[in-house]
């Protein structure tokens, strides 16, 4: 089989795998965001989030994908922006993250083949391994891309979570 060959045969199974997906679940720290901290002298904390990240998850509600975000940080700054983009499961504080997503699909009646799932680190790994269909940003850990069906071209905060968004749209508009 030549390399383009195994491309395309890859491209068929992601896209069997991305036509399942009803609900998108995403990890926060090096995914919407670049990993990285900001504090302010007086200890306040600041994220940077891309804004096409957001518009990538706002055209997935409107094509009717439940959105999710799961996190083990508690931030005030996650639920100002999850609230600004309207996601309506927000799970902070998330020790167990497959516990979580598992519960989230059964309340949407869904399984877990039918849950993407974007995370960069090893606390996403177990939940990555589960569902129907996981990637990862560019600069994810090594081990993290190893063990996901994609590896974006996008880094972290870079449009990572929109390139995956746009892969969901692109399958529901060929399903259309």
């Amino acid at each position: 089989m030549s390399g383009n060959e195994n491309v395309m045969k890859e491209k068929i199974v992601e896209r069997s795998r991305l036509s399942n997906v009803r609900l998108f679940a995403t990890d926060v720290d090096g995914v919407l965001t670049d990993a990285g901290m900001y504090y302010s002298e007086s200890g306040d904390e600041w994220k940077k989030f891309n804004t096409r990240d957001g518009m990538g998850i706002k055209l997935l509600q409107k094509a009717g994908y439940v959105t999710a975000i799961v996190t083990q940080e508690r931030t005030k700054i996650v639920a100002r922006r999850a609230e600004k983009l309207a996601i309506p499961e927000l799970h902070q504080g998330v020790m167990d993250k497959l516990t979580v997503i598992r519960e989230m699909a059964g309340r949407h009646g869904l399984s877990l083949s039918q849950v993407a799932y974007i995370g960069d680190d090893v606390n996403d790994l177990e939940a990555l391994r589960a569902v129907g269909f996981s990637a990862a940003p560019a600069d994810g850990m090594p081990i993290v891309r190893d063990a996901v069906h994609y590896v974006c071209q996008k880094k972290g905060g870079e449009g990572a979570v929109r390139e995956i968004a746009e892969m969901l749209l692109s399958v529901r508009a060929d399903i259309a």
